[in-house]
This record gives C-alpha cells, sequence and structure tokens, in this order.
C-alpha cells in the first residue's frame, strides 16, 4: 500500500497513546508525513519522537478538539508545515464512567458529547476544505461497537458514537463526488490505557476477553491497520461506511 501515501499528509488527533498513536506509527511506516494532535503535550511528543526514531517526519501540535479556534489553527498549521493535507483520522475521546442514566452529570454528558462527537465535526470541519484543495482525500472517524449497539449504563457513550456514525455518513454523501472518502472505525476491546482504567488495572483487561467471540482483546495495531486501509487505494470505493474491527462483538 506504500504507493498510496507517498507524500501523503495526514493529521491524527488522540495521536497521544493508545489507537491514536498506533495509528501514527503505522501510517508513518508507510511513508505518510504526520501532525500529531493532543491535549496532552508530553504524550503527544513522545508519539512525535517514535515516529523520528523510526525515519519518519512527525510534527506535535498541542490541540483541545472541542475548541474551534485550536482546531482551525491546527489545520492550517498543518498545510502550513508540509504544504497539503490528505488524510484526517480522528482518534481523540474520553471513556466516561458506567452508570445508570440517572445518576449520570451533566457534566459527564457534556464531556462525552464535546469530545468525541463535537470534536470530531469541528475537525471534520475544518480539514475538509484543505483536502478540496488536495485534490481530495480520507476522513477516518473512531466511533466504536457503542456506535452501532446499545450498552446499558453507557448512555453518554452511545449517544456520541452513535452519532459519530451519523456525521460519518451524511459527510460521505455529501462529499462523494469531490474525491473525499469519509469511514469510521468501531474497535471493540483494545488494550488501551482507557480499557485498562475501565478494567480497574492492566492485569485485569485479559479477564473481559470472553466479551469478543474470538476470545481475545485486540491491539491498537489491529485498528491501525484498519485506518491504514480505509485510507488507502485499497478501500477508493468505500466511503459511508462504519467498519467493526470488534472480534465479533456486534454479531452476536
Amino acid at each position: 500500500m506504500s504507493g498510496s501515501f507517498e507524500g501523503k499528509v495526514a493529521v491524527i488527533t488522540g495521536g497521544g497513546s493508545g489507537i491514536g498513536r498506533a495509528v501514527a506509527l503505522a501510517l508513518a511506516e508507510q511513508g505518510c508525513k504526520l501532525v500529531i494532535a493532543n491535549r496532552n503535550q508530553e504524550s503527544g511528543e513522545a508519539t512525535v519522537q517514535l515516529v523520528r526514531d523510526s525515519s519518519g517526519d512527525a510534527t506535535f501540535i498541542k490541540t483541545d478538539v472541542t475548541k474551534s479556534t485550536e482546531v482551525e489553527s491546527l489545520m492550517a498549521q498543518a498545510v502550513k508545515q508540509y504544504g497539503r493535507l490528505d488524510f484526517l483520522f480522528n482518534g481523540a475521546g474520553v471513556q466516561p464512567a458506567p452508570g445508570p442514566t440517572t445518576d449520570e452529570t451533566e457534566e459527564a454528558w457534556n464531556r462525552s458529547i464535546d469530545i468525541d462527537l463535537k470534536g470530531t465535526w469541528l475537525c471534520t470541519k475544518f480539514a475538509i476544505p484543505h483536502l478540496l484543495k488536495a485534490g481530495g482525500g480520507s476522513i477516518v472517524n473512531t466511533a466504536g461497537a457503542s456506535g452501532l449497539v446499545g450498552f446499558a449504563n453507557w448512555t453518554s457513550q452511545c449517544a456520541s458514537k452513535h452519532g459519530i456514525v451519523g456525521l460519518t455518513k451524511a459527510v460521505a454523501l455529501e462529499y462523494a463526488k469531490e474525491g473525499i472518502r469519509v469511514n469510521a472505525v468501531c474497535p471493540g476491546l483494545i488494550r488501551t490505557p482507557m480499557l485498562e482504567k475501565l478494567a480497574g488495572g492492566a492485569e485485569n483487561v485479559d479477564g473481559m476477553a470472553g466479551m469478543a467471540p474470538v476470545g481475545r482483546i485486540g491491539n491498537p495495531d489491529d485498528i491501525a491497520q484498519a485506518v491504514v486501509w480505509l485510507c488507502s487505494d485499497g478501500s477508493k470505493l468505500v466511503t459511508g461506511h462504519a467498519l467493526s474491527v470488534d472480534g465479533g462483538m456486534v454479531a452476536q
């Protein structure tokens, strides 16, 4: 797939750890130049260093995806640095604490919607003009199993992730004839810092493997390889799609 990425530029939000970092390393391996956006500067710069250690080209820009001025600036700086923008991976997101709908606070609800859904919308909104100038490109959003089916006690997450799937389909239809493909990747249980926190520690993660028919927890690279494919010419007829990478969870 390397021919799909020569001279191309990608912005990756939430690139400081977990799936975002894995996507960065996978795209860098294909020869893509990267702009890593993250709220935490230390972890974002750590990803940049990992890319550079592998002879890749990456830059870090501290960004809060809920703030339109910062997102607009992110996309402009990416183009100023590298001359174009071809791919956007919307990986920034949060993992709310589970609990009944009646117990969830308005603050927790707003945080999920603002970071996951509004953040994805803002990044998409401000990336599109640059993608059009480059002659098209690919946007990959992060939804999840909770964007495809409901889970009790995960109200705000299901709402935000279902919203991302809807946003993905709508934007894909808007720009289908202009060379911009928009898809969503839907991870299941993936071994990330977020899942370790949810499980009450890294040592407890494997105990959740029974939730997936394949009987194992996924790794961030499982998702990264799906994202690389969705950005590549190999998926040039795929748009408006929510791709499950979940070991069969939503097929149950």
